[in-house]
């Protein structure tokens, strides 16, 4: 029996734990009872959930501790992480009466996003045994993805609800409760797509910057600065702009590949891979 590496099992352990418990609470939630603070905390347990899923890797990689066990059990964490807990929080907040088109939509779309997700987790791991021998697409499995990760998606949707919901933005726009749930429904249903498509995601491990220690150090600090005003003040606003600029950037970097062509070296890394027979 292979050994069980304990640490980065624990972190991962803990992301699911944070999923779980999200579903839990909204599962105590009264129908229309939502409220922003509920959202809220929904909002910090799945991006520090999120947070951990990207350190599990990167402990178990760091310490050599990557295991059979520990790729199975990442791929289920997700699955009820960012699979189902993000569309359990979006049923609960608008709510809607069963018997309605808007329940009937909202429920359909939610279905697929975590239909779509659990899929994407699928073929990424038949991809990752298909490259293991091979070390040149092992590489390139890691510096791309192939199709939107269900984290990324997870927090896509999740802080596009927190935006909608938050008191700046009901100050400014009066959104109906049917305007809401059809924004969250079309939303769910791009994510469903993006996250099965073949469209190239860039790895947080393939970014690599060439820059003079002054401009880092004097980048870094305008960073932190952004980011201490934006957690502080429009926490919500800079999530949805930090997760969404992620999106549109692959996105944009895919469509330009394609009317670039295939003759074509620009961006030859984002040609989205070819269908399955």
């Amino acid at each position: 029996m292979k050994k069980i590496f304990l640490i980065p099992n624990l972190v991962t352990a803990f992301s699911l734990i944070c999923g779980l418990f999200v579903i839990f609470r909204m599962a105590m939630v009264e129908p229309g009872a939502m409220t922003f603070s509920l959202v809220q905390t929904s909002v910090i347990l799945l991006l520090i959930a999120a947070i951990a899923d990207v350190l599990d890797g990167a402990i178990a990689r760091f310490i050599k501790a990557e295991s059979e066990f520990g790729v199975q059990f990442d791929s289920l964490s997700d699955a009820v992480t960012f699979g189902v807990a993000p569309a359990v929080v979006i049923i609960k907040t608008v709510s809607p009466l069963p018997g309605e088109p808007l329940f009937f939509i909202i429920i359909s779309a939610c279905l697929i996003y975590s239909a779509c997700g659990i899929l994407r987790l699928v073929r990424y791991n038949v991809a990752s045994h298909c490259v293991e021998s091979d070390a040149e697409l092992k590489k390139l499995h890691k510096k791309h993805f192939t199709g939107l990760p269900i984290p990324a998606g997870a927090l896509a949707l999740i802080s596009l609800n927190f935006f909608l919901t938050s008191p700046n933005f009901e100050l400014l726009i009066d959104v109906t409760s049917r305007t809401h749930t059809l924004i969250l429904s079309g939303t769910a249903l791009i994510l469903g797509y993006l996250m099965v498509s073949r469209w190239k995601f860039p790895s947080i491990k393939s970014l690599h910057f060439r820059v003079r220690s002054s401009h880092l150090i004097l980048g870094t600090v305008l960073i932190v600065l952004a980011l201490i005003y934006g957690i502080s003040h429009q926490f919500s606003l800079l999530l949805l702009i930090v997760v969404w600029s992620y999106i549109a950037l692959a996105c944009i970097l895919s469509v330009v590949r394609s009317i670039a062509g295939r003759r074509s070296k620009l961006l030859e890394e984002f040609e989205p891979d070819p269908e399955e027979e």
